[in-house]
């Protein structure tokens, strides 16, 4: 595989706590948290986790290809879920 080769399978264990963290939020601190985001994940993290549409759905709205998508949700999750206090390290050590 190459270095530019994305494997949208492969979830790494932050990623995926980050995912449970987002998904035991109730709808109006879940709306809050994406309200809260920087201005450029807001529009992936509104399709994908409040509006429920697919990656594919998203990502064509937004003219990006799936990947691009894919690192947005996850910084957003990360964000989201270290705003809940969800580990320091919740950022998936990406800055």
């Amino acid at each position: 595989m190459r270095d530019d080769d994305f494997d949208l399978d492969v979830i790494a264990h932050a990623d995926a706590r980050h995912e449970q963290v987002v998904a035991a939020l109730d709808r109006s601190a879940l709306e809050r948290s994406v309200a809260a985001l920087p201005h450029d994940l807001v529009a992936a993290a509104t399709g994908v986790l409040l509006q429920g549409r697919t990656y594919s759905d998203v990502s064509q709205e937004l003219g990006i290809r799936q990947p691009e998508l894919v690192r947005a949700l996850q910084r957003a999750r990360a964000i989201i879920a270290r705003e809940h206090g969800h580990g320091a390290d919740a950022d998936g050590g990406t800055a």
